[in-house]
């Protein structure tokens, strides 16, 4: 009865809602969290001027801006975009990518790349309202804040005798079972990978992922220094293989975006439906990825200490475009240069592992599954990192109740790494998709606080950019 509960939940949030029938006999599904981000993310791209076109060099000036933060505990906007990035960039960016092109042929990469784009506006909206409603963090030190916060703000501002507000509290119990879900995800990922690569048992991969992860999160201020050193080099390392697979066959990336733009618009009939199936394959993978409007990444720009909370929602934007533009695409690029008849009908990490076969030999297939142990770590401990703020949102600032969230997510994670499917594995997907729904809820009323501020910041810029012509 709880399994198929949780089954008709995940179809009214990521099941077709409507369909809408196409030429050719193909046709669009729409889900609800569909008809939710991408008008939303349309809506606040308009509202920002194309602010991820239009603000992206002075995002990436942002990354060398010094730390003035004088708060112990408080992070830089650079260590927020790390912990967010670490969450951001996981397995999905292997596997989900994987799965869009099975899905929806290459084409999908496309629509991939215009939802990052779309999705950059909508992460700037809620990672400035994060950053607006913080507050001290007296476990921690610095700051905490999120989602849970500033719409606790929305709906308590009248009343202030209340101590939490009901959305509020539904949006963090939803990150809590979202997290848990992908606690799980992990620990199977990495033991199958693994398992792949070296015929390691899956039970010896998870105990060390798990005991490793315990070392991390078990301690109090221990998860940001070392997704400082994972992120930067996995992230890079993973890029740099890729870039030298690219140069390699430089001669067939003509091919490959011709491909790419032509799928994409349905112009050759692929797998699974057509054109309805390019589209939703790289919508679903691009809102999946990146995250935005979830909720998850403002949990650590509320963490950020920056003179303005423009730049921090600036940094965030960045993170959707590191997240989706780079690292889903290096994924893409490695399956589109592999010979088609190589990797025909293989899926999942057997068939990205096979890709890096043709690319690498071996060393490919070793590579893929460290870079996957490499990627899944830093989200496990990104997810740790965003579950303290509404850990304390609930059961208010102790000790016992965040090591007690930190023990059940190792638990999970163990269970992940031994169990081939268990319906707590869809937690995740709903969890996130109920994050997104009450995130939502807040971030319209809210969002013109944040345009505001894009405003006053882009005023002042002008000013200094004046004075020093």
């Amino acid at each position: 009865m709880i399994v198929d509960f949780i089954q008709a939940v995940y179809q009214l949030l990521w099941g077709d809602l409507i369909t809408i029938p196409l030429p050719g006999g193909s046709s669009v599904g729409l889900s609800l969290l569909i008809l939710i981000l991408v008008p939303s993310g349309i809506y606040f791209t308009i509202k920002t001027r194309l602010l991820p076109i239009r603000m992206f060099p002075e995002m990436l000036r942002l990354i060398t801006e010094k730390k003035t933060s004088s708060k112990k505990g408080a992070l830089s906007g650079l260590q927020s975009l790390i912990v967010s990035t670490a969450t951001r960039v996981g397995m999905g960016n292997l596997v989900g990518v994987v799965a869009a092109i099975s899905a929806g042929g290459a084409g999908a990469v496309f629509w991939m790349w215009v939802l990052a784009l779309l999705g950059s506006s909508t992460a700037f909206i809620e990672a400035t309202l994060a950053q607006l409603h913080k507050e001290p963090d007296p476990l921690y030190g610095g700051y905490r804040g999120g989602p849970a916060y500033y719409i606790h703000h929305l709906f308590v501002k009248k009343d202030g005798r209340r101590r939490r507000s009901i959305i509020a509290a539904l949006f963090a119990i939803s990150g809590l079972i979202c997290w848990c879900g992908i606690s799980q995800v992990i620990g199977n990922s990495v033991s199958s990978a693994f398992d792949h690569a070296f015929h390691i048992p899956p039970f010896w991969t998870t105990a060390i992922l798990v005991l490793i992860a315990a070392v991390v999160v078990l301690r109090k201020n221990a998860t940001v220094k070392v997704l400082d050193i994972v992120v930067p080099v996995m992230a890079g390392a993973y890029f740099l293989l890729t870039l030298f697979i690219i140069i390699k066959n430089m001669h067939l990336l003509p091919d490959v975006f011709s491909r790419i733009f032509s799928e994409a618009f349905g112009l050759r009939q692929v797998v699974a439906g057509g054109f309805g199936a390019v589209l939703m394959n790289g919508a679903k993978r691009g809102l999946f990825s990146n995250e935005a409007g979830s909720g998850s990444a403002p949990c650590a720009a509320a963490a950020a200490e920056m003179d303005h909370p423009v730049k921090v929602g600036l940094l965030q934007a960045l993170g959707v475009f590191i997240d989706t533009i780079v690292i889903c695409s290096c994924t893409a690029m490695l399956m589109l240069l592999a010979p088609a008849e190589s990797i025909q009908g293989l899926e999942g990490m057997d068939l990205l592992q096979t890709a890096m076969r043709h690319h690498m030999g071996d060393f490919g297939v070793i590579f893929t599954a460290i870079v996957l142990w490499l990627f899944s770590f830093s989200t496990f401990l990104g997810i740790l990192f965003y579950a303290r703020s509404n850990v304390a949102y609930l059961f208010g600032d102790n000790w016992t109740s965040q090591t007690l969230y930190k023990v059940l997510a190792l638990v999970m994670l163990f269970i992940g790494g031994l169990a081939a499917y268990t319906f707590v594995w869809d937690l995740g997907d709903i969890g996130i998709g109920l994050m997104t729904i009450f995130n939502m809820i807040a971030l319209f009323p809210l969002s013109k606080e944040a345009l505001r501020l894009l405003r006053e910041y882009q005023a002042g810029r002008k000013k200094v950019t004046s004075k020093h012509d």
